[in-house]
């Protein structure tokens, strides 16, 4: 029977590492939570060419070697961290990788349902409060290639509470499984019990996928399953670096100082007796011996003169005379295999010299702006594994709190990148495109599908999305108009732009809208589609409502005038050019009168009186 609990829950969501859901349509979304994807079947160099390891069950053996290994590297780190210029470059890596937003936000969370985006906020904000721990965090991982971060979760809670581990400590664990060759786990060798003599002692702690939070930078397939340092390709430079500094100093320190030249008169001295000579000179000029108190024996440290530096020389002859002379330091002024070697090392850090004040002339092919785009390139690679393994966080905790399906991966992270010299190519080239759409639609060269399609890339998916979103820009353009001239919102309970049923007329529900139910006289939200799951009406529809009556045609017999209103037919027949039925009607309406014959003589006579009385009229 399945484990229901919710470690056993989570520890299927992550036993493939590819966490796969339905987007809607055919769309899937994949969170690929341990990078599978990227370095699946990549083995390292020694197992691939040296080893004759079987692929399963001797993960714990090799996670043991590897851990002595990584010993080694991490010692070689923690001396490099004590450069100023290394130190210097971790700190700077940080740095750029936290920068906050034009909105104060360092971590910039988008979700289309805003439970999970104040779920996350609180997880990210308050619970890890990544605006304090997130610089460290990076800083390490910059350092020894890994950061490992123990999670300690609640059912219903989620995530309560994260412990950093140390890299020393921690070994990961994969391929262990022959069933499910993505099986990941951590062990974690428990310093407290470690030269415990006790038989019960536990040496190493076991933890699952979901527990740990493992971020590593994935660069080198022969570190693998562990991350690569950021100075890892500068170790081998600081080594020569460090000898070749620490010769010119000792080179210095030993051939720079002054020497002096004494050259002592000794006349007619014979040979054999020159040394004790010597020697009396050079006794006399020490200063006068200092007897210490404490111990009473001579105390010789404030000697004037060094005579293992000095140089005392008998001269006689023609040469005679005592005189002192300086004999200069050498002057040790080419650095050019010192800066040859710091270059190197600057160029595998990825870091600009002006960011470690170390500026050099700037020309044309390496401008400093340029150099700020490829480092801006660098820093944002690293931002994208840090916000990879922070969404495998946000959805162990959503999991913990109930979400399945599409709500777990219904969430976008972003960190914010410090280029503004990588933003405003961005900004040109879209100025760029602009113009041109412009310019070509102005002078009608091209159509608006073509634009579309070849200077933007749109998708035909895309571009109708587009010209929905104008119409609705339209229509609120026209609202705001509304409200500014007439006073009075359109979109407005009763106002100008809602039907007889309330309904909106400007407006179409999404998938997070509201629509009114006319029974309830309440706002239900829309989910899966845009009318909602009821069809965006209540049961049985609503009143006077359904499909209109047809109405009747011209020429049929359900009209005014019957199926042969003309006489068509009758015509064609010979008959009367008016139906009889119609003629029937038509005297009905005529009503009954006395019959008249009609002559053309009384209707002269009455014109020629009426023409009369108007002549009399007119001359009274």
């Amino acid at each position: 029977m399945a484990d229901k609990s919710l470690r056993g829950r989570l520890k299927r969501l992550f036993s493939t590492n590819v966490i796969v859901r339905h987007a809607g349509g055919r769309q899937l979304k994949v969170a690929d939570t341990n990078k599978v994807q990227a370095v699946s079947d990549l083995a390292d160099r020694y197992t691939k060419l040296y080893s004759g390891m079987a692929p399963y069950g001797l993960a714990r053996q090799k996670a043991t070697s590897d851990r002595g290994q990584r010993a080694g590297l991490f010692s070689d780190y923690e001396s490099m961290d004590s450069d100023s210029i290394l130190s210097s470059a971790l700190d700077i890596y940080a740095d750029e990788s936290t920068m906050r937003s034009e909105y104060g936000d360092i971590l910039q969370i988008r979700s289309e349902d805003d439970n999970i985006h104040d779920i996350l906020h609180n997880l990210f904000y308050d619970v890890i409060n990544i605006e304090f721990n997130l610089w460290p965090w990076i800083r390490n991982m910059c350092k020894y290639g890994d950061f490992f971060l123990k999670l300690e979760i609640a059912e219903k809670y989620g995530i309560t509470n994260v412990t950093p581990l140390s890299p020393y400590i921690v070994s990961r664990i994969e391929g262990d499984d022959p069933v499910n060759p993505h099986y990941v786990k951590f062990l974690v060798e428990d310093e407290e019990n470690k030269y415990s003599t006790s038989p019960g002692r536990q040496l190493e702690t076991e933890l699952e996928n979901y527990e740990v939070g493992h971020f590593r930078l994935l660069s080198d397939s022969n570190m693998l399953p562990y991350g690569k340092s950021m100075v890892e390709g500068a170790r081998k430079v600081w080594k020569q670096l460090t000898l070749m500094e620490d010769a010119m100093l000792i080179h210095r320190i030993m051939r720079a100082p002054e020497k002096r030249v004494f050259k002592i008169d000794i006349g007619n001295i014979p040979p054999n007796e020159v040394d004790n000579y010597m020697q009396r000179i050079i006794n006399k000029m020490k200063k006068a011996p200092v007897i210490d108190k404490d111990t009473g024996d001579y105390n010789l440290k404030y000697n004037v003169q060094n005579i293992t530096e000095d140089f005392f020389l008998p001269v006689r002859g023609g040469d005679s005379g005592t005189e002192i002379d300086t004999a200069a330091g050498l002057t040790f002024e080419a650095v050019e295999d010192i800066e040859y070697l710091r270059n190197k090392m600057l160029a595998a850090l990825k870091i600009p010299k002006a960011f470690l004040g170390y500026e050099d002339e700037v020309n044309a092919k390496a401008t400093l702006a340029a150099e700020d785009v490829r480092f801006a390139r660098t820093i944002e690679r690293i931002q994208r594994i840090v916000v990879s393994e922070l969404q495998k966080i946000g959805i162990v905790h959503l999991y913990a709190q109930g979400y399945e399906d599409a709500d777990l991966v219904n969430f976008e992270l972003k960190l914010t990148n410090p280029s503004m010299i990588y933003e405003q190519e961005k900004l040109e080239l879209w100025s760029s495109k602009i113009d041109l759409a412009s310019s070509m639609k102005d002078n009608k060269l091209l159509s608006t599908e073509y634009v579309y399609e070849n200077i933007f890339g749109f998708t035909a998916q895309e571009k109708n999305d587009v010209r929905k979103q104008i119409i609705d820009d339209q229509k609120r353009e026209f609202r705001y108009t509304a409200i500014a001239d007439e006073g009075a919102d359109p979109a407005a309970p009763g106002g100008s732009g809602e039907d007889e049923y309330g309904e909106d007329d400007m407006y179409s529900p999404q998938k997070t809208d509201y629509y009114l139910d006319r029974d309830k006289k309440k706002k239900k939200k829309v989910r899966k589609d845009e009318l909602g799951p009821e069809g965006g009406s209540p049961e049985g529809g609503h009143e006077g409502a359904g499909r209109p009556k047809r109405p009747t045609k011209f020429g049929k017999d359900g009209s005014a005038r019957g199926r042969d209103p003309l006489g068509a037919h009758d015509m064609k027949k010979g008959g009367q050019s008016l139906a009889l039925a119609h003629l029937d009607r038509l005297k009905k309406t005529f009503g009954k009168s006395e019959l008249k014959l009609l002559r053309e003589a009384d209707s002269l006579e009455e014109e020629y009186k009426r023409e009369v009385n108007g002549t009399l009229n007119n001359d009274k």
